[in-house]
C-alpha cells in the first residue's frame, strides 16, 4: 500500500466571506463545494482547488465564527504550501500580494527551490513554492481575468510540521505511512535545526512533509487561520479498509471508515498530537453536481439531505460573487 501525496489541507475561519473572498478573488482558486461541516451543518465547509477539484490541490475551511486568535506553537500543521510553475509565476504573485496588500516575504529558496511566504487576513501561514514538474502532476489551472494559466496555482505544496521532539512523528512518516527521508535544508531560525523533507508518491512538493524542530516553543494554542488537518491520499478503494486495519495493528486508536460522500476518509493522531487524515482519490466532488457547476449551490451529503430547509435557514449568508 502505498500514499499518492497529500489530499487536501483543512483549516479554521472565523469569517467566511472574507475567506471565500481571498481564496477565489487574490488567489484565483475555484469553490468547488461550498458544504457544510459534517459533524456541526450550521456552520459552512468550503473547498478552493483547481479547475476541476483535483486530489492533491483542495484547502479546505472551516467556518467558526467564534473562533479565536492562534498561539502559534509545537505539535501544529505550521505552513501550506501552494504550487506555481515557474519563477516568473512567482514574481507575478510576489506583485499581486503587494499590490493587494497581503502580509508577505522576500523571494527566497528552500531545498533548492524559489518560494514565498505569505499570510491571509488571519494570520494563515502558507507559502508559494515553484515546482518543476517532475513529481506529482499539476492540477489543471483554474484561469481568472487577471491571473494567466501560467501563473496560477496548480495544487498543494508541502505542509510543515513543527514539534519539539520529532522523532516518533517521524517514525509514523517512514515505517507506517511509507514516506522517505530525501534530505533538509536551514531553518530561518536562528540556531534552530535544519528542516528535514520526507516525501511519499511520485515526490515533488505536492508529495512532502517539512519537519520543523523547534524547543523553545509552547505547544500551539489553535484558532482562526490555524491548520485543523492534512490529508494523505489513498488512489484506490481498495487499500481503504487497509490501511485502517494497519493503523489499529500497530496501536493507533483511529475514526474508523468515515464516508464524507466526496472520498472516503480515516483520521487519527500521530504521536506529537497533529491530527492526519487518510483520504480516497474517488469518488470525487462532481458526484453530485455537473464538473461546470462545481461549488454553485450548497451541497450536502445524502445523509443531511432531508434536513437541508433546516440547515439553510440556520446558515448565514455567504456572499459569492
Amino acid at each position: 500500500m502505498k500514499l499518492a501525496g497529500i489530499h487536501h489541507v483543512s483549516a479554521i475561519t472565523a469569517d467566511i466571506n472574507k475567506n471565500h473572498d481571498f481564496f477565489t478573488r487574490i488567489l484565483g482558486m475555484r469553490l468547488v463545494k461550498k458544504s457544510v461541516n459534517q459533524d456541526s451543518p450550521s456552520t459552512y465547509h468550503l473547498f478552493y482547488a483547481d479547475a476541476e477539484g483535483t486530489p492533491g490541490t483542495d484547502m479546505t475551511y472551516f467556518d467558526i465564527p467564534m473562533a479565536g486568535r492562534t498561539y502559534p506553537g509545537v505539535s501544529s500543521i505550521s505552513n501550506t504550501g501552494f504550487r506555481v510553475k515557474s519563477e516568473e509565476a512567482l514574481q507575478f504573485w510576489e506583485r499581486r500580494l503587494h499590490d493587494f496588500g497581503v502580509p508577505h516575504d522576500k523571494i527566497v529558496e528552500r531545498f533548492g527551490r524559489k518560494t514565498l511566504y505569505f499570510e491571509d487576513f488571519e494570520g494563515s501561514r502558507m507559502m508559494l513554492v515553484v515546482d518543476d514538474g517532475k513529481g506529482i502532476p499539476f492540477g489543471k489551472p483554474w484561469i481568472k481575468e487577471e491571473i494567466s494559466a501560467e501563473n496560477a496555482i496548480v495544487g498543494l505544496g508541502p505542509v510543515t510540521l513543527t514539534l519539539k521532539d520529532p522523532s516518533a512523528t517521524e517514525q509514523v512518516l517512514e515505517h507506517i505511512l511509507g514516506f522517505v527521508f530525501i534530505g533538509s535544508y536551514p531553518s530561518v531560525v536562528t540556531d534552530a535545526p535544519d528542516i528535514k523533507v520526507y516525501s511519499t508518491g511520485d515526490g515533488g512538493p505536492a508529495g512532502e512533509v517539512h519537519i520543523e524542530t523547534r524547543k523553545d516553543l509552547p505547544r500551539e494554542r489553535p484558532g482562526r487561520g490555524s491548520v485543523h488537518h492534512v490529508a494523505f491520499r489513498i488512489p484506490n478503494m481498495e487499500d481503504y479498509p487497509k490501511w485502517e486495519e494497519m493503523l489499529r495493528a500497530n496501536g493507533f486508536t483511529t475514526s474508523g471508515l468515515v464516508d464524507r460522500h466526496y472520498f472516503k476518509a480515516i483520521y487519527f493522531r500521530e504521536p506529537n498530537g497533529v491530527l492526519f487524515e487518510l483520504s480516497t482519490d474517488e469518488p470525487g466532488f462532481d458526484t453530485d453536481e455537473d464538473l461546470a457547476k462545481l461549488g454553485e449551490k450548497l451541497a450536502l451529503p445524502p445523509f443531511l439531505e432531508p434536513k437541508r430547509k433546516e440547515i439553510e435557514a440556520k446558515l448565514r449568508p455567504l456572499s459569492i460573487k
